[in-house]
Order: structure tokens, then C-alpha cells, then sequence
């Protein structure tokens, strides 16, 4: 029997899988702190915990994300963009394309037929686009995040947010809150603005099908909306699976590579 862990640090959200021959056993979520290294231990025992077995019992453990190389008892470490495709393409094979749009960052990923990673296109020097955004805008608005699709699909025609900047956007958005516009309409405008920037970065790297989304913010059907359409494409669906954790999903796959000595470098 072949266990094997992927350990997520995000900067937002941590996530952990472990796997026994190659079939979740655990998949845990919870929040990052300033302590990534204690983060990573506490994650990682919740999981270990939940699918029944011993810190002993795994046999490889890849840490990866934002925080990745705190993560003092990985095995090694590998960087997201290549975990994230290779989770995607677990889930659905057809994937060409990968979307994850992280809490500080977003990143177009291109993965070949088994999941392997061809090039990625990834945004780094600016919040607007991100998670980090998102948490902004809602503050501004004094909406929950996970009602935020909800306004996004009421009625009314989107407003235009100029700013791709997320300091100037947040200015935008106050003022039209202070000039009575709707929710709806500023939702509307302000998911389609961050389509933008995700669009504009997937277009640089290629737009090949089939396209998913990764990430926590891919649980926003609003934001799945607006990409789709500035796209023109339609997007994939994790059915019944969270997009949240295919980064520690696909990590814990390449350690069973290395463990079972397939990944190459091992």
C-alpha cells in the first residue's frame, strides 16, 4: 500500500492530501497564517488524523505553493504551477489549460496529455485579478465573498470599472456605491474587470481546450462567468471535486511518482 501526501501553503488558504494508492484518503482546507511553518504541520496533522494513518506510514511528501519551502518535512518541494496542472489533469484528462487564480497571484498553465507541464503565463506584480482583490472589493462593499456571484447574476447592466489597478478600482467602486448604483451592476462591472486581466494573461500564453479553473476563487460561478464570456469558451467543472485543492491533490501524485520512482529526477 502506497501513501503519499501534497501539502499546500497558500497565501490565503492551506490544503493537504493524502493519498493511498493513488485515491484520496484526506483532503483538507484551512487558513494560512503568518507562520507558514506551523500552518504546515497543523494542516497536515488534520489530514493525517482524518485519513486514519501515521506521519510513519507516509512514504513521500511534496510541499508546494506560496509557502512551500516551509513546509520542513516535505520530501521536496515543487513549485504550484506544476502541481496545479498536474491535479487538474487528474480530475479531468481532458485539460489542456489550467486558470488558478491564487491570492496574490494568477497563472495560465498548459499541460500535455498526461498532465505534464508545456508553459505557463503568470501575474505576480499586481493585486488586481486575484484573490486578494476579491477580498478587497467585498470589504468595499460590504458584501460576503460568497455572495458576490449572487449579486453578480441579478439584474442590471454592469458598470464600467476603468482602473485595472486594485487601489484605483477600489476608489471606483466606493464612488459608485456613494452615487446609489446598484450592486448588481458594480458586481457585474467589477467581475468582468478582473476578466480582464485574466483573459489578457491567458491569451499570451494560448488558449487551448479543454480550459479549467483552479484555486478558491474558481468556486465563484460569477467569476467563471465573466472569464468565460471575455474568453468566448466554456469552461470544465470539477464535478463534485474542490478546485481548491488541486494543488496539494497534484502534489501528492508526483510523490507517488517519486515513490514509486516514475517521476523523472527520481
Amino acid at each position: 500500500m502506497g501513501i503519499t501526501a501534497g501539502v499546500d501553503i497558500g497565501s490565503t488558504a492551506s490544503k493537504a492530501v493524502i493519498l493511498v494508492d493513488r485515491k484520496p484518503a484526506a483532503q483538507i482546507i484551512g487558513p494560512s497564517s503568518t507562520n507558514p511553518k506551523r500552518t504546515a504541520q497543523e494542516i497536515y496533522d488534520k489530514a493525517l488524523a482524518d485519513a486514519g494513518v501515521k506521519a510513519s506510514d507516509v512514504s513521500y511528501i511534496v510541499g508546494t505553493g506560496y509557502g512551500r519551502t516551509q513546509v520542513e518535512f516535505a520530501t521536496k518541494n515543487i513549485s504550484e504551477i506544476t502541481c496545479h496542472g498536474r491535479g487538474a489533469h487528474f480530475l479531468i484528462p481532458s485539460v489542456r489549460t489550467v486558470i488558478d487564480v491564487g491570492g496574490q497571484d494568477t497563472k495560465a498553465i498548459c499541460v500535455d496529455s498526461q498532465g505534464n507541464l508545456l508553459d505557463f503565463a503568470m501575474n505576480d506584480k499586481c493585486a488586481a485579478g486575484t484573490g486578494r482583490f476579491l477580498e478587497a472589493m467585498s470589504r468595499s462593499m460590504e458584501v460576503p465573498l460568497g455572495d458576490m456571484e449572487k449579486h453578480y447574476f441579478g439584474d442590471g447592466d454592469p458598470c464600467t470599472i476603468t482602473s485595472m489597478c486594485s487601489v484605483f478600482a477600489e476608489s471606483e467602486v466606493i464612488n459608485l456605491i456613494n452615487d446609489g448604483v446598484q450592486l448588481p451592476r458594480i458586481m457585474k462591472g467589477l467581475l468582468q474587470s478582473l476578466s480582464v486581466r485574466v483573459a489578457s494573461l491567458t491569451h499570451r500564453l494560448g488558449v487551448v481546450e479543454d480550459v479549467v479553473m483552479t484555486g478558491g476563487v474558481a468556486k465563484n460561478q460569477g467569476v467563471q462567468d465573466a472569464i468565460e464570456k471575455k474568453l468566448k469558451i466554456q469552461m470544465q467543472r470539477f464535478n463534485g471535486a474542490d478546485p481548491q485543492l488541486a494543488g496539494a491533490l497534484g502534489a501528492a501524485l508526483i510523490a507517488a511518482d517519486f515513490a514509486e520512482g516514475t517521476e523523472l529526477g527520481s
